[in-house]
Parts: structure tokens; C-alpha cells; sequence
């Protein structure tokens, strides 16, 4: 019988910030969004307070200081690598594994006897407990709709952190005491429509005509109703290379030169092309936008953005860098406050069949071509190896050099330019960068 399992890390930014610091165990954890602007993800004990999703930090701050709640900076090279961590160890419990977010993954478990299942499965969680530091919970069904369901079951009310859903009178009830808005795939927008049809319940959409959920909500709803009935529509999936790549952010202070904007783009330009050689692809086109904050109405207003073409596909950051910065000087403008600025890599290929330019075939070309692909596999290699930013192209902007002062965050050469997103309360680079190591005292 096909069966599919959805892993699940708790609380994950607050688990990876507690893997290292094992004090906050019972402390309420909270991290905060870009800008150390919102509260995006908490603990059970800063839920229990009240908090909620998305709060504004400013309108919490008393109350987080008053019940001694952890607040956290986004550390995401910290959340990345431990990820990482866990869905390699999931590919040793099962080889069908599909990493579905930053804290999820689906696994295949065809072939697995279900007698034995529920003992494999705790001893997986158990291991990655041990080997990591990260609780997740494990929802296993018939198919990944109603894993999901499952998942959420293991996580409220399992003792052991597992759910099996294999039996059918249980599963009409569970589906019973669901909202139609929380199965997986269902949004706000299509659970109105639904509820107009007189389906509130995943159990009602369960029973619901296929033919007439088609017509509401297209083939996805038909779907969905195959996978709440254990017929599975949603089969494991390869992780397939991305189209796009973008890399974007608002600025930590509003920006008015053009230096700083260049600063930025050049940065956010540099971090884009590392993930386009991650996945092993080319960029034929680089789209560059600027834009003003609309919020500050009291501002003038602009935004902007420029499509450039390559004569054919490039990975290497120099030269996206220097598209990147020639768009940078048709777009900007003089007297506006800038808020944001980003990139996105169009027009991907994975190397073969490339459209070559006419002019690129001779031998010194192709050298030239080959020497830039072996200066960027060693520039991808040392920021693996000795943490992200070790060697990075002077155009990303050059601060004054300091020391971390210990239990503060690491400031490195580049800390100093206003357009850095605010990272008041980060945490250090536990597992990514060689300074940053816990030390033992």
C-alpha cells in the first residue's frame, strides 16, 4: 500500500536557537523577520503568552522584556545548515525523501512492513533528536494531503511525536473537527467559496462531488478530494532546479546615494549567482529593481527596474555584478529615499544545448570561459568551507574591520553600510563559520 510520511521540525528557528544554547529550553523563544521587524516564528511558551504571528516588535517589546521571552534576529545561515542537517539524516531512515520547505520534508515508505513502521519511525526521530538537537514530529497516511493532517495530530496530541492514520471510523472523525481553511492546499480565499457551497468541514469537502469541486475550484480541489478519500493524486517528487533565482531585501536605513544602492545590488547580485551555481545552472537575462518605501507617503515616490540580456548564459558573479551595477546607473535617481532594491536571474539553462554567441567559439573564449568557471567553483568552495562571506568582490562594499565582542553578534568588514538588513540580536553562525564555534569553558 502506498504511504507517505510528512516530517516536520517543531518550532524550528526557536529549536535552532536553542540547540546551541540549552538554557532557553524552558525560556520563551522568538525570532524576528528581516529588519527585526516582526515576530515570525515563536516557542510553545511564547505562544502560550499570548504572542501572536507577525506581531510588530515596537508594539511587544514591553511585554517580551516582562515575561523574559529570548528574542532572535533571523540567523538564516544557522536555520540553512541545520536543515540541511536533518534531511540528510532523514535519506538514511528512507531513500525516497522530498525536502517540501525548510522544515519539511515528505518521505516515501513504500515497501515498509506496518507492523514495524511506528518502531521505525520513533527511532528516526529519536536519532535526530540526538544527532542534531531538533524535535520534529512525523504524520503518516495514505497520501500527503492527509499526512499533513497526521503531522498536526503528532504534534498536538501524539506522546512519542508519531501519528499513523490507518484507521478509517478515527479519520472521519478527525476530518469532522477540521476546518475546510487548514487542509493543506485550501486557501482563505477558496474556503469562502467553499463555505458559500455549504462544505465547512474536510470532511464535507471529502464527501463533496469531485466533479463539482472541479468546477468551483479547478483540478487542485478535484485533487484534494481524491487525497482526503486515500487516493493519491501528489506522488514523490524530485527537487527540480528553479527557474528564477531572486535575491532581494529592504534596507536596514533608507538609502539616497548611489554608491549604497550599487553596494547592495552588487551584494544581493553575488548572493543570487552562488545559488545559481548551487543548482549548477547559467543566467541568460538579469533583472535589477530600486524602489522607494509607499508607505512613507510623506516621501516622493519612484520605482523602477531594467531587463538585461547576456549574449549567452553566465554564472560568473563578476560579471553579473557588473550588469548589475550598469543597470544601477540608468535606473537611479537623485532626491529619493530608497527602501529596496533586489535581482532575479531569468532565463536559466543547466549548460547543455546552450544558444552559444557566434563570437564565442574561438579558443581563447572558451579558456577564458573555462578560467572563470574554475575561479568561481574555488570562491563557492572557501565560503563552504571556512563560512559565507569569507572571500566576497569588493563592489558588495568595504566597512571598517571589528571584533565580535563575546555574546554579541559577529560584525565582519562589511557591517558598517546603512542599507544592511538591522540584525540587532543575532545569534552567531554556530555551524558555518569557524569563529563563531560554541566554546567550551
Amino acid at each position: 500500500m502506498t504511504c507517505f510520511a510528512l516530517v516536520d521540525c517543531n518550532n524550528f528557528y526557536a529549536s535552532c536557537e536553542r540547540v546551541f544554547q540549552p538554557g532557553l529550553n524552558t525560556r520563551p523563544v522568538v525570532v524576528l523577520s528581516n529588519n527585526d521587524g516582526c515576530i515570525i516564528a515563536r516557542s510553545d511558551e511564547a505562544k502560550a503568552l499570548g504572542i501572536p504571528m507577525g506581531a510588530p516588535l515596537h508594539e511587544y517589546d514591553a511585554m517580551l522584556k516582562r515575561n523574559k521571552v529570548a528574542v532572535f534576529s533571523s540567523n538564516y545561515a544557522l536555520y540553512g545548515d541545520m536543515s540541511a542537517r536533518v534531511m540528510e539524516l532523514l535519506g538514511c531512515f528512507t531513500p525516497a525523501v522530498e525536502v517540501y520547505s525548510i522544515d519539511e520534508a515528505f518521505l516515501g515508505l513504500e515497501g515498509f512492513k506496518p507492523a514495524m513502521l511506528h518502531d521505525h519511525l520513533t527511532g528516526m526521530r529519536r536519532s535526530i533528536r540526538q544527532w542534531t538537537g531538533i524535535p520534529v514530529s512525523v504524520g503518516v497516511a495514505p497520501t500527503k494531503t492527509l499526512a499533513k493532517l497526521a503531522n498536526r495530530i503528532a504534534k498536538k496530541y501524539s506522546s512519542d511525536g508519531v501519528y499513523i492514520m490507518n484507521d478509517e471510523a478515527l479519520m472521519t472523525r478527525i476530518l469532522g473537527d477540521v476546518a475546510v481553511e487548514d487542509v493543506w492546499g485550501i486557501s482563505k480565499r477558496w474556503g469562502l467559496r467553499l463555505r458559500r457551497l455549504g462544505i465547512s468541514t474536510a470532511l464535507q469537502l471529502r464527501e463533496a462531488s469531485p466533479r463539482q469541486i472541479r468546477q468551483a475550484m479547478s483540478v487542485v480541489g478535484e485533487r484534494i478530494v481524491h487525497e482526503l478519500n486515500g487516493q493519491p493524486c501528489l506522488e514523490m517528487e524530485d527537487i527540480q532546479p528553479k527557474q528564477t533565482i531572486a535575491s532581494s531585501r529592504s534596507f536596514g536605513q533608507l538609502v539616497s546615494d548611489r554608491r549604497s544602492l550599487e553596494e547592495a545590488v552588487a551584494s544581493y547580485t553575488a548572493r543570487a549567482a552562488e545559488k545559481l551555481r548551487h543548482q549548477q545552472s547559467r543566467a541568460g537575462g538579469l533583472y535589477v529593481f530600486i524602489r522607494t518605501n509607499r508607505f512613507r507617503q510623506q516621501d516622493p515616490q519612484y520605482s523602477n527596474a531594467a531587463m538585461i540580456g547576456f549574449d549567452e548564459p553566465v554564472a560568473d558573479t563578476a560579471t553579473l555584478i557588473r550588469a548589475a551595477i550598469r543597470a544601477v546607473g540608468k535606473l537611479y535617481r537623485p532626491g529619493y529615499r530608497y527602501h529596496k532594491a533586489g535581482v532575479m536571474l531569468t532565463e536559466l539553462s543547466d549548460g547543455e544545448g546552450e544558444q552559444m554567441s557566434l563570437f564565442s567559439m574561438d579558443a581563447t573564449t572558451q579558456e577564458k570561459r573555462n578560467a572563470g568557471d574554475q575561479r568561481m567553483a574555488m570562491l563557492d568552495q572557501i565560503n563552504r568551507i571556512m563560512g559565507p562571506g569569507t572571500l566576497f568582490h569588493a563592489a558588495e562594499g568595504v566597512g571598517t574591520a571589528s571584533v565580535r565582542k563575546r555574546g554579541q553578534p559577529r560584525q565582519n568588514l562589511r557591517s558598517t553600510e546603512r542599507w544592511r538588513m538591522r540584525s540587532q540580536f543575532k545569534s552567531p553562525s554556530y555551524t558555518t563559520r569557524w569563529s563563531d564555534l560554541a566554546q567550551v569553558c
